[in-house]
């Protein structure tokens, strides 16, 4: 990672600053996007990153945000399509509105940051990175917006890794489970309400079913991003990474069976 030039989007709280902080720790120059320039420039004290406020689900964002990438660090090899959001409710609860905004966050930052960084890693044969979800794989109650964002965006990684791939560029994603994350946090609240609980007990309970029991760490995410983007990778494309304590690999039909 030494001497290259990775744009983290979301960078400033979570997933992105665990990942800002391994690229940095490995040389890496940095490149924060953010919508909040406070956490931006907690994370970029520690990184030495550049700040770089805005939506990056927004085209004419990225217009202004690539011309300052290159005038500061001449290209871009590597990035970290990590901005997402919530997308709460089943169909007949969403609304348009919350329906193009579950888009937007979530699948749409994905695909203008990539396309306006395409140009450039196309230049170096550089790597992408979206931040996918185990929500990619399969569905959870009441979250129809979250969920159909992050199955299409495999979609997006598998079209870019086909479209790229004779160019140089490697693209993949990365879908974890839990984490414990300032967002994910605020999502444990109903359960600590509901049971009494403390945050600790409501990540426990989330968890009783994954086979190794337990959340994942913002820093263990940022290793399986920090790898995908390394020459470690280099045959690895258009491949999703499954993060998530081995959530995925059970069959809930058997788990009856399992408490006998």
């Amino acid at each position: 990672m030494k001497g290259r030039t990775i744009v983290v989007t979301g960078a400033g709280t979570g997933i992105g600053a665990a990942c800002a902080r391994r690229l940095a720790a490995d040389g890496a120059n940095l490149v924060l996007i953010g919508r909040r320039r406070e956490p931006l420039e907690q994370v970029a004290a520690e990184t030495g990153g550049l700040v770089l406020t805005g939506d990056a689900a927004s085209s004419a964002g990225w217009q202004g945000f690539i011309g300052q990438i290159l005038d500061r660090f001449g290209g871009i090899d590597g990035l970290v399509a990590n901005a997402g959001g919530h997308g709460l409710g089943s169909a007949t609860e969403t609304s348009d509105d919350a329906w193009q905004a579950a888009l937007h966050s979530n699948l749409d930052s994905a695909f203008h940051s990539a396309r306006a960084c395409l140009p450039a890693l196309v230049e170096r044969r550089g790597a992408i990175v979206l931040m996918a979800s185990i929500a990619s794989l399969a569905a959870g109650a009441g979250v129809c917006g979250y969920t159909t964002a992050k199955h299409a965006l495999l979609g997006l990684t598998r079209s870019l890794a086909r479209d790229y791939g004779p160019q140089g560029v490697r693209v993949n994603a990365v879908c974890p489970g839990w984490v414990r994350t300032p967002m994910a946090d605020a999502e444990m609240q109903p359960l600590m309400a509901h049971y009494g609980e403390s945050l600790d007990a409501a990540y426990a309970r989330v968890t009783a079913e994954v086979p190794l029991r337990r959340p994942a760490t913002a820093e263990e995410i940022a290793s399986a991003c920090r790898f995908l983007l390394s020459d470690e990778a280099s045959i690895i494309t258009g491949a999703t990474l499954v993060a998530d304590g081995g959530s995925s690999i059970v069959d809930v039909p058997t788990l009856a069976f399992g408490r006998v």
